[in-house]
């Protein structure tokens, strides 16, 4: 079973930290990173798939945003709590939100909605969501590099294929775990906000 999550790893990893870092991947970023660390993926085109999954995933979200403002789903969207305060940062900060928007964990897509209804123009949004996807790989990609440094120096040199498949899966749940309570924390305080 771990040779055919170590196979999987290595021949599909690169496509998966592309297709979890459009959606919300700090999580496979960082597990992208270990693996790097690790060898089972290349270090550059990890990053690579970070960078670019992270802007096409946000250049999709404000292409939906300023394309079908009428959809009912982004009707739905505006339900939300946290939307106003977003939407509201979107018109009065365009460039800090655009490039703060994917740290957000949780509002990323809510996020990039938003800047496409608040109408971001093209360039300003293109070169923000560039300069922060760039910044955003480095960071997530990083981390699970280093990382692997650190694990290695406590286990030793040569991880085993079961403990990297327990260190991945540790870090994706500490990573989701951390967010779920800040994502909680978030909604609750902007809730009573808006009361």
């Amino acid at each position: 079973m771990i040779d055919a999550i170590d196979t999987f790893v290595r021949e599909y990893g690169v496509l998966a930290v592309f297709a979890g870092s459009a959606a919300e991947g700090e999580s496979v970023a960082i597990v992208g990173g270990f693996f790097a660390h690790q060898m089972l993926l290349p270090l550059w085109q990890t990053y690579l798939a970070a960078l670019v999954g992270t802007f096409v995933g946000d250049t999709a979200y404000y292409v939906f945003g300023k394309r079908f403002a009428d959809h009912r789903w982004v009707q739905k969207m505006r339900t939300k709590p946290g939307f106003s305060h977003a939407m509201r940062l979107a018109q009065t900060r365009p460039r800090a939100f655009v490039f703060l928007n994917r740290y957000a964990y949780g509002l990323r897509l809510l996020g990039g909605v938003c800047c496409g209804l608040a109408k971001i123009d093209w360039g300003t949004f293109l070169i923000y969501n560039l300069l922060s996807s760039i910044v955003w790989a480095t960071v997530f990609v990083g981390i699970g590099y280093f990382f692997g440094l650190g694990v290695e120096a406590l286990i030793g040199d040569a991880l085993h294929d079961h403990q990297r498949v327990i260190i991945a899966v540790a870090i994706v749940l500490a990573v989701s775990l951390l967010a779920a309570i800040v994502v909680r924390k978030v909604m609750a305080r902007e809730k009573q906000s808006e009361s």
